[in-house]
Formats: structure tokens, sequence, C-alpha cells
């Protein structure tokens, strides 16, 4: 079988760790979805460690990490990334997979993506200006060069024929930044690419599948940012859901077990969009302060709020989620009273639904008020050493999402989860 985790809010929700702690318990962490744009947080030995594309199993010994079909490569961050996996002492050689499927992102993708961001002024979405956008649109536009085609021999006749095509369209928007030395450094990171272990990856997954082989599926992002079902226009490019990881490894919906959802004890979102939680306040500012809200790709300060239970039952529906594991309890330690959104206020009308065109509507959020517990959890070893506020807040939360939260991490150290 295969267990899936992903996040349940707009992103940023603590799954590098957490997909670390569960690791050993699997032979397999797998990908499904995204590029270079997530940014999964890891401490190993001490030492903070971003990982971008490679899946956060990379560090346990006798894992197989797959880069599913779903993701959208950028060789040159990879081959950084590897170099930087590989100075800790990891074989990537070993066990890194990557997919012959996967599509690429390509020098000219980014230039497209900081193009088209800058033609939209005011409009902006926030995009992290990785090419990861431009890249799904060439898959879906069935444009795209794929990882298996770095193996052919006219590889570099493929890449110039979407290379044209791309420079028809920046010469459209006027754009004029010279990219000779992105491609120089794609070419090199070509290069790399081709040593790794390239497979047949929906046939390779399914084998260890068959041989009796426990499989997490590794989601980036959060679901409040998916193509379909998040804050449209405000989202990623890709199905961050739980559907999503069947065409983005080739996994059979059936094969499918647990759905592990992730979400912080508040609400952060970076970049543009709705954010019905939002503190524009002092409260806000202590929340990024004591949470370190900022973004682990970009470096950009994330927006912060209360937690959104709306938006949190949405996810924890469209997912399907059986248990429910929730970060940064610890960053709510210092605060006196808490909020936890129950409803909007959408034009005059109350709703527990997320509506369609959440970005066109004015949304005034509807709390109910807790007092805080006002007491460190980080040195808390059991459930039971919560203190008794703490009980309170997650009992109304699991009551008003009908699913558990089995975990609490309690401090951004790999051995501080709290379990049921």
């Amino acid at each position: 079988m295969v267990d899936v985790i992903l996040g349940l809010q707009w992103g940023d929700e603590g799954k590098g760790k957490i997909v670390d702690f569960f690791a050993p318990k699997y032979d397999v962490i797998a990908r499904f979805q995204g590029g270079p744009n997530a940014g999964h947080t890891l401490y190993v030995k001490g030492e903070k460690v971003v990982l971008h594309q490679i899946p956060s199993g990379i560090f346990h010994k006798g894992i197989i990490n797959l880069i599913g079909n779903g993701v959208v490569l950028d060789p040159v961050t990879l081959k950084k990334e590897c170099e930087k996996v590989a100075a800790m002492g990891v074989n990537v050689k070993e066990n890194l997979f990557i997919a012959q499927r996967t599509n690429l992102i390509i020098p000219t993708h980014r230039a497209l993506d900081k193009a088209a961001e800058l033609a939209k002024g005011d409009e902006k979405i926030g995009s992290t200006l990785k090419g990861i956008g431009p890249a799904y649109m060439d898959k879906t536009g069935r444009n795209a060069l794929r990882v298996g085609d770095l193996l052919d021999p006219g590889f570099k006749n493929l890449y110039n024929k979407l290379r044209t095509k791309h420079q028809q369209l920046l010469d459209n928007y006027q754009f004029t930044e010279d990219i000779s030395a992105w491609e120089q450094e794609f070419f090199e990171a070509i290069e790399f690419l081709k040593q790794l272990n390239i497979v047949n990856g929906e046939y390779f997954i399914n084998q260890k599948i068959a041989e009796g082989k426990k499989v997490l599926a590794e989601g980036a992002q959060g679901s409040m940012l998916d193509v379909d079902f998040g804050t449209f226009p405000f989202v990623t490019s890709s199905n961050t859901i739980s559907a999503g990881v069947s065409t983005g490894l080739g996994i059979p919906p059936n094969k499918i077990g647990e759905v592990i959802g992730i979400t912080k004890a508040y609400c952060t979102r970076v970049g543009s969009g709705p954010f019905p939680t939002e503190l524009f306040d002092a409260t806000g500012d202590e929340l990024r302060k004591i949470g370190n809200e900022f973004g682990a790709t970009t470096g950009r300060p994330r927006r912060c709020g209360w937690i959104d239970l709306v938006a949190l039952k949405f996810a924890c529906m469209i997912n399907g989620v059986t248990q429910i594991v929730m970060t940064k309890a610890d960053v709510l330690d210092s605060f006196p009273d808490l909020k936890v959104c129950t409803s909007y206020n959408v034009e005059g009308k109350e709703t527990d639904e997320i509506p369609f065109g959440i970005s066109q509507l004015k949304i005034d959020p509807v709390y109910k008020a807790f007092k805080g517990w006002s007491k460190p959890v980080t040195d808390c070893k059991n459930w039971a050493d919560f203190p008794e506020q703490m009980h309170l807040y997650l009992n109304f939360i699991n009551q008003y999402l009908g699913v558990e939260v089995k975990y609490v991490s309690n401090g951004p150290g790999r051995e501080q989860i709290i379990f049921q």
C-alpha cells in the first residue's frame, strides 16, 4: 500500500520534518508533484537542510527516493542539491531515482515566468520565478521535454525547437535579459543528471508495491494551492491533493491507504491571494517572529493568521485525510488568547464552505476564542503532558474536522513529535 503525506494549508506546514520522521517506516519515499518552488526543511545532525526536489527520505540508509513523473524538474537545482547532500555523506547515485516521464524545466521557462509576472504589474500572483508555471503549461500543451529525452542523441535539437518557441513568446513580452549563463549551467547539470538512476517510474514503483514494499508519497506546497481546488488563480500549477498521487506516480487509487494531512497550529501564506484569517496587527507580527515565518525557498516573509478550520475541513474532505499532524504548536506558547475560524461571513451571509471565486469576495472570519496555555510545551514528552488548555484547543479542532490530530510537533528537532 501507499500512504500519503501532504499539506492542508497554503504550504510551509513543515512537511519535510514530518516525512523525515515517518521515513524509517517505509521502503520508498516518492515526490509526486511540484518543482523547486517547494522547500522542505530538515535538521540533520543539528544542521539545517532545505530540500527542493529530492524526497525527504534521502538521509535514511536503505530507503529508495523517487522523483515521480508529476514533478517538474530543474536539473540545475537538482545538481546543487545532490552536491550538498553528497557532502553530508549520502550516496545519491545509490538511492535517488528519477522517472523518465518527469518534465524538465529549461532556462527559457524561468525567463517566461519572470516576463509574465513582470507584465502583470499590480496583479502579480506571487510566483517564485522558478519556471514552474511555464513548465506545466508545456506539459499540458504537449510541448515539454522529459527526463527520458536526455538519452535521445537528438536532445539538443529537441531543446532548440522548444527554445525557439519560447523565444517568440519572450519577444512578445519584450524580454531582453541575457540568459546564456543560465543555459551553460543547464547543460552542465544535464550531464550530471544523465549519470543518475533514470527509471521507468510507473513500472518501478508498482513493482515495489507488488513486492510488498511500503511507499510514502510526499506532496509539495499545500492543498489550498491546488490548481483545481485552491484559491484560484493564486495557486500553484499542479494537483497538490491526494488525487495527484495517482497521476504523479502512476499508482492506481485502490493502492492508497493512509492520508496524513499536515497543518500548523495557526496559518501562514506566502505571496498574493486570499487569506481570510490574516492578521495585520502586532499578533501577526509576533507569530511571524516566534515561528520564524520566512520562506525556505524564497526567504520571503510569510503572512500569518489564526488557524482556519473552514479551509482545513475542506482540505480534509477533498484529500480523504485519515489522520492529522499539527506542527509548530510551541509557537502559540506565549499567546494569552487564541482564536480559531469556524465560519466565514461572505458579503453578509455566514457559511462554513469555501465559496467559488474566493479571490473576488469580501470574507470576514467568524472566530471562536480560546484561552492560551501560556506554558512551554517544548519539554513535553507525552500527550498527557500537554497543558489542559492545549487539550481543549486540540479536542475542539478534532470535533470540528471529524478527523483526529494524532501527532503534534512541539519544536524544530527531529525527535520533537508527540503522538497518541
